[in-house]
This record gives structure tokens, C-alpha cells and sequence, in this order.
């Protein structure tokens, strides 16, 4: 049995509806709990421009969720909760995903079980830290640099930041073409640069990475699919 992770996002209009959505951070966590076998997951908000920045945007939340099999993982999207969140939202968008490497840990957990992938084709990369909070002005000020470049790399098919708390855990959740094209981002650059000194420095208290086979999605960004792009690369 391969386990499945949904990362779903939801795009919000109205104040209402963007007040509703930042509520349920709270709101929303029993539900999601009795969510039929779900297993490890996560609330999200988003930061503005790319995503990646300290800024919030109030109009993007994310739900990610881990399951045994894709079957239960694509009817979780059935249940009240993801179906409330679609009709506060104008916009979602849902891709499923299996776990090729992954290495790390979230919230104290191991909460990928990676399994033999087929790597020649489309993935997708999850990073996820908790900054330690002496470093947070250094670390945001590398931040806008990598998001600069990851913006202007013809390869990404779709980039975003989220977390769970502003400012102290990130995640950056990306899709590429291909593992080359994943590993010249990841070890050019100020991406690159970055990486060096969280290793020199210790910046993380703890820090996950993953790397996913993309399976199937459901929903639209920005009007239509964001792996509609890979159909024609």
C-alpha cells in the first residue's frame, strides 16, 4: 500500500470569506481530525507576492493531509469540512501526490513513508523549517533573493509558501519538470547560498524535506490546472 498526500488550496474573495478562512486555523482542526483515516496533517496560511516572504496573504490557505491509498485520499475531498472550505472559497485546487525520498522531521513526527517512484518524470518538492527566532531577521532577509529567482526559472510549473505559525515555520511546496531541473534551482544561487549557511549557522530548530511522483489533481489556479503546463513542456 503506497500512502497518498493531498496538498489542497483554497483562494478566498470577500473579507467575510477571508475572515472565515483564517478562523477556521482554529475552527476547522476537529474536523479535520475525524476526517475518515487521515493520518498526519496540517492547517496552512500563505505569505504574499511568490509566497515567499514574511508578508501574509489573507486570500490563500492550504490543507495538507496524508493518507493509506489514494482511493481514501480523493474521497476525504467528499467530506463537510473540504466541501465547506470550497464553498467559502472562489477558487481550489488539490493535487495528489506519492512520497519518492524523505528525509527529516514536522512537528516531532516522520509524517512521509517514502516508497519506490518512478523519478524520471514531473515532482514535486516540499521543504518545511522552524526558524529559530534569533535568526528570523537574516532569515527573511534571504528570503525575497531566492523568491526572485525561483519566480524568474522558466522550469518551476507552480511555487508557493505557506506554514502553520507566520514568521517561524516555513514551507515551500514546488513542481518541476524533472529532478535536473529541481537540482539546478536547489544548488545555484542564493537558494544555494541559503543552504550553506543553515548548515554553517544552525538556523533551523527542526527542518523536513520531501520530494514527491506526481499522481492526479482536481480543481484549478489561476483558471486552469497548474500541471496542464507539463502536458506541454
Amino acid at each position: 500500500m503506497t500512502q497518498v498526500v493531498s496538498l489542497s488550496f483554497f483562494r478566498f474573495g470577500s473579507f467575510r470569506s477571508r475572515l472565515w478562512a483564517f478562523s477556521m486555523m482554529g475552527l476547522a482542526r476537529g474536523a479535520i481530525k475525524r476526517t475518515p483515516d487521515i493520518g498526519f496533517w496540517k492547517l496552512c496560511g500563505s505569505g504574499s507576492g511568490e509566497g515567499f516572504t514574511p508578508i501574509p496573504n489573507t486570500a490563500v490557505y492550504a490543507i495538507l493531509a496524508t493518507f493509506p491509498d489514494a482511493a481514501t485520499a480523493q474521497a476525504a475531498q467528499d467530506t463537510a469540512i473540504f466541501q465547506n472550505y470550497r464553498a467559502h472559497a472562489v477558487e481550489d485546487w488539490t493535487v495528489f501526490m506519492a512520497v519518492d525520498t524523505t528525509r527529516g522531521s514536522w512537528s516531532g513526527q516522520t509524517p512521509f513513508l517514502a516508497t519506490a517512484q518512478n523519478t524520471n518524470g514531473p515532482l514535486a518538492a516540499l521543504t518545511r523549517a522552524t526558524i529559530k527566532p534569533s535568526i528570523l531577521t537574516k532569515f527573511w532577509r534571504r528570503v525575497p533573493n531566492i523568491s526572485a529567482v525561483i519566480g524568474r526559472d522558466p522550469n518551476v510549473v507552480f511555487k508557493i509558501g505557506i506554514g502553520e505559525v507566520p514568521w517561524l515555520h516555513q514551507v515551500t511546496f514546488s513542481i518541476w519538470p524533472d529532478a535536473t531541473a529541481m537540482h539546478n534551482f536547489a544548488h545555484t544561487g542564493p537558494h544555494a547560498e541559503a543552504i550553506k549557511a543553515v548548515r554553517a549557522d544552525g538556523w533551523f530548530h527542526e527542518e523536513l524535506y520531501a520530494r514527491f511522483a506526481l499522481l492526479s489533481d482536481t480543481g484549478t489556479w489561476g483558471g486552469a490546472s497548474p500541471l496542464q503546463q507539463l502536458d506541454t513542456a
